[in-house]
């Protein structure tokens, strides 16, 4: 759907549920000026037609163990559409895979990787990508500070 069938209440709703996917809709009401049931058939609307996609909670990676999180590019072997395929399956089967992109340039792909440490870095890099059959570089950094992070769309 284009972005022509929302409205400037669609972003308000939009812009304060990314921030808080758990308000209600009388706190909603309120914060878009409009009544708690116009701001539940918006959000429903919102919701069937694609606009929000889910629902979850941010969770501290430190406290949860994951305290390294690691940007590693990756070149395949060869490149053509069942190489690109068996790489975007074993992607879907690594939890510690946060985010991977296709890209264009000198590398095929980037990944966002969270690990508990640098030996369980070591082990996904050469127990994991490395032997895979459509893998033919690896190169790994491991981030030392992240200044921002968000996944909030400008509104």
């Amino acid at each position: 759907m284009d972005d022509t069938h929302i409205d400037q209440f669609d972003r308000k709703i939009l812009s304060f549920l990314q921030a808080d996917g758990r308000l209600t809709n009388n706190e909603l009401s309120e914060r878009v000026n409009l009544s708690a049931s116009q701001c539940s058939r918006r959000r429903q609307r919102l919701e069937e037609d694609g606009f929000i996609q889910g629902y979850s909670a941010r969770l501290d990676r430190d406290r949860l163990g994951f305290p390294l999180v690691n940007i590693i590019s990756v070149t395949l072997a060869t490149h053509n559409r069942d190489n690109a395929q068996r790489f975007a399956e074993l992607l879907s089967r690594l939890p510690e895979v946060q985010e991977a992109h296709a890209l264009t340039g000198e590398m095929d792909y980037i990944l966002k990787v969270v690990t508990p440490d640098l030996k369980s870095l070591a082990d996904f890099v050469n127990d994991v990508l490395l032997p895979h059959e459509s893998v033919q570089h690896v190169k790994t950094a491991i981030v030392l500070q992240t200044l921002k992070e968000t996944s909030a769309l400008p509104l």
